[in-house]
């Protein structure tokens, strides 16, 4: 049978055989946590907390009265530190609560224990929780959930295809909290009943494939859909285009064509705070590479990575690169002393032999970038307008499709890095709209 997928594309080694038989672990929060303000898409959080006051798990620290915001809320129990500019994963100085761990776990009393919620009171305890998109946009989740008509949404797509190579956390977590799993997509489709659920997975992750097409066998409105494994097939587009045959541009949402699109670390969380009225304060990750000892964690928000490095036994090598987030579209760290976040999925320790250091040279014009493009566009032709920063010229000739996946840069025989040339357009695009 011919798998589904996308055009374009690569097919990078996928590095998973480190990690994916690992099961997950717990590692304790550091003994200092950080919590960056703004952890999402949208409104930066302000503190709702002052130095010296005492703070327990699960409690709010900073919040914003914007619809498209998410609030921050501790991990740990302690005393408020600081409140200062602290960097962030991006190399950022972004203002952060800074909380000295205590190391008792006290947590905010939970009396709230209904469970016959409406459609309403479930966006409200979703928003509660400090729910995003975990699989890396940061999107508020009560946001894409919110809709006017429940019956608009056809389909509700859990995205475990994790196309990124080393990942695996995604891959664990189908494996491990199977029933989470299914229990969330149950709320989410009693959320909107017109919609049937398809659970995207790509073929080299055959143990989840089994797994939940077993579980769901006598689901009737939830569907396992094995997807070829390719580059980015996890992209929120390529989802929507390949299991709905609907196309998606830079101006539109899933929501426009009738989807919703959550990876399966979002859909545990939605079930934990419709079901349990708990929030989110851990991140399940993937720690690879030849330079560390390989492990897929849950870790609480605020945790330094090098406390994580420190817990794992340190760097077993020279490391070359550090990279936050899969190879292809994560962030290169300056340093450890940086806090994980809503959005962290990785942290990956690459050595010498996993790391490639080339000069750019002139372009060939061989056709590549323009043959692996999932968005279709030609990278040669827009890369020669960034050069120019011609904002007007590479708006008319699609660059603001571009998702950012790396695909180009990754093929380019010349090695130029056209990915980041467009990341800086789009950026000038988006200033020049503001002024």
């Amino acid at each position: 049978m011919s798998l589904k997928s996308f055009i374009g594309g690569i097919h990078p080694k996928d590095q998973k055989q480190y990690t994916k038989d690992l099961p997950i672990i717990k590692i304790k929060a550091s003994d200092e946590v950080v919590f960056p303000l703004k952890q999402h898409i949208g409104a930066s959080c302000q503190p709702i907390v002052k130095v010296k006051d005492e703070i327990k798990v699960g409690q709010v620290i900073a919040c914003s009265d914007a619809f498209v915001s998410s609030p921050i809320i501790s991990s740990v129990s302690g005393v408020v530190k600081k409140i200062e500019e602290r960097m962030d994963v991006s190399g950022k100085m972004q203002e952060s609560i800074v909380i000295a761990n205590d190391g008792l776990y006290q947590k905010v009393e939970n009396n709230n224990n209904k469970q016959e919620l409406t459609y309403e009171e479930k966006i409200e305890r979703i928003k509660a929780a400090g729910i995003v998109g975990l699989g890396g946009a940061g999107f508020p989740t009560h946001v894409k959930l919110s809709v006017k008509d429940s019956n608009q949404v056809q389909y509700y797509i859990v995205n475990g295809a994790e196309c990124e190579p080393y990942l695996t956390s995604d891959y664990r977590l189908m494996l491990e909290k199977t029933d989470e799993l299914i229990a969330g997509i149950h709320v989410l489709l009693e959320m909107f009943p017109k919609a049937l659920c398809y659970i995207a997975i790509e073929d080299n992750k055959k143990e989840a494939i089994h797994l939940l097409k077993e579980k769901c066998k006598d689901e009737k409105r939830i569907a396992v859909k094995e997807l070829k494994t390719k580059y980015p097939q996890g992209g929120e587009k390529m989802l929507v285009k390949v299991l709905t045959g609907k196309t998606l541009n830079s101006k539109m949402l899933p929501l426009d064509v009738g989807c919703i699109v959550d990876n399966v670390a979002t859909v545990i969380a939605i079930n934990q705070a419709v079901r349990y009225n708990q929030p989110l304060i851990s991140k399940v990750m993937t720690i690879s590479g030849d330079g560390i000892t390989p492990s897929n964690i849950e870790v609480p928000i605020g945790t330094s990575f090098k406390w994580i490095v420190e817990q794992l036994g340190g760097f077993k090598s020279e490391v070359q690169k550090l990279i936050c987030g899969g190879p292809m579209m994560g962030s290169a760290l300056i340093h450890l002393d940086i806090p994980v976040t809503k959005t962290s999925s990785s942290l990956l320790a690459l050595v010498q032999d996993e790391v490639s250091l080339f000069e750019p040279s002139a372009c060939i014009r061989c056709g590549r970038c323009k043959d692996v493009c999932p968005s279709l566009l030609v990278p040669q032709k827009l890369y020669q307008i960034a050069t120019k920063n011609d904002t007007e010229a590479f708006i008319l000739n699609g660059g603001m499709e571009c998702i950012e996946c790396g695909c180009c840069s990754y093929t380019c025989p010349a090695k130029r890095n056209m990915t980041q040339a467009f990341k800086k357009m789009k950026y000038l695009v988006s200033i020049n709209k503001r002024k």
